[in-house]
């Protein structure tokens, strides 16, 4: 869809709304240096940044002695926009210190913001743990949708079927197609109940080898997850009402340790990302059974939903792609073409 184009007033207007804060940012940084070259700032060295308040952000040390304690910093506007999770160089100051640099990121994840744009809200994530539950009633297509967004910012996802305690006679075939169609497709399928703590050993074995997040609908239990993991995080847990609607409850992106080794990002703002600004060849790449037959169409400019001699489709009269899934990518495009 083309974007509408602004009147003269509008692009004025923008323009002045620029120019105030882009002068703002710079009295912001004046005033910060100021108080800075007061004070006495340490040397520079590496760190992880915690958490992110407005103009400011918690760095963790990571090295030498400091290794593991914790300040807020400042961050010049030159360096763009800081997120949990980037890797930085700062120093140490009292009362506050100053982060002088980012390093280059393996991954971030996106979501729109309120104009949609695209804002980074973590970095450098191995893992996107999505989570879902008998209740609220799982949906095979928003799990696509996840895997899809996983698969376009290449980062690995992995299934999560939490509390498998309340799975019942109305809801076993269903959770049960799940676990099969995925593991099936060569995804990480992990069944965990904070209950019954099943699964939850096994759950901790696979998150301490990276940095996480988990991302799903409300009322499936992720700050559940995340209190049986982590009980000294104190994450509230939202109360469920009785129609199985859950609220969000954390209110800032946060790293958090695992004791045996790993991490975890915490945040509403990572629990859902679009897909509207993806473009249709993105989708079907994130569909991982169809990217064999991806190319080996008749023609080169094949919709996959008609054409003569195409190979999807050939593949889905095969049984080799399955209707499901098919329905599922044919869904996404039509809420992408919606936008």
């Amino acid at each position: 869809m083309s974007k509408r184009k602004l009147t003269r007033r509008q692009q004025w207007r923008i323009d002045k709304i620029q120019e105030e804060r882009t002068a703002r940012v710079a009295k912001r940084d004046k005033q910060a240096d100021e108080q800075l070259n007061e004070s006495d700032l340490g040397p520079e060295q590496l760190g992880l940044i915690i958490t992110h308040y407005g103009t400011q952000v918690v760095v963790e040390a990571t090295e030498g002695e400091l290794a593991g304690q914790h300040q807020r910093c400042h961050f010049r506007s030159n360096l763009g926009s800081l997120v949990t999770g980037d890797r930085v160089v700062w120093r140490t100051g009292n009362p506050m210190g100053v982060v002088v640099a980012v390093m280059p990121r393996d991954s971030a994840l996106q979501r729109p913001d309120p104009h949609g744009d695209m804002k980074t809200v973590a970095a450098n994530i191995d893992r996107i743990m999505i989570v879902v539950a008998p209740y609220p009633e799982p949906h095979a297509n928003l799990i696509d949708r996840y895997l899809v967004a996983a698969n376009a910012i290449d980062i690995e996802p992995v299934l999560v079927i939490n509390k498998i305690d309340r799975i019942d006679d109305s809801t076993r075939e269903k959770v049960s197609y799940l676990e099969s169609t995925y593991r099936q497709l060569g995804y990480t399928v992990l069944m965990v109940s904070t209950k019954t703590e099943h699964g939850l050993d096994e759950l901790r074995e696979y998150l301490k080898n990276y940095t996480s997040v988990f991302v799903g609908q409300s009322g499936v239990g992720k700050s559940s997850l995340v209190n049986a993991l982590l009980p000294e995080s104190n994450l509230r847990v939202g109360d469920l009402s009785e129609r199985q609607q859950g609220t969000h409850t954390t209110t800032s992106a946060t790293l958090l340790h695992f004791p045996g080794g790993g991490h975890l990002i915490d945040s509403p703002g990572i629990r859902e990302f679009g897909l509207w600004h993806m473009e249709e060849d993105e989708v079907l790449e994130g569909f991982i059974e169809f990217k064999p037959f991806i190319g080996h169409c008749k023609f080169r400019d094949c919709s996959h939903r008609h054409e003569p001699g195409c190979a999807i489709l050939k593949a889905l009269e095969d049984g080799t792609i399955s209707a499901t899934r098919m329905d599922s990518y044919r869904y996404i495009l039509r809420t992408l073409n919606e936008n």
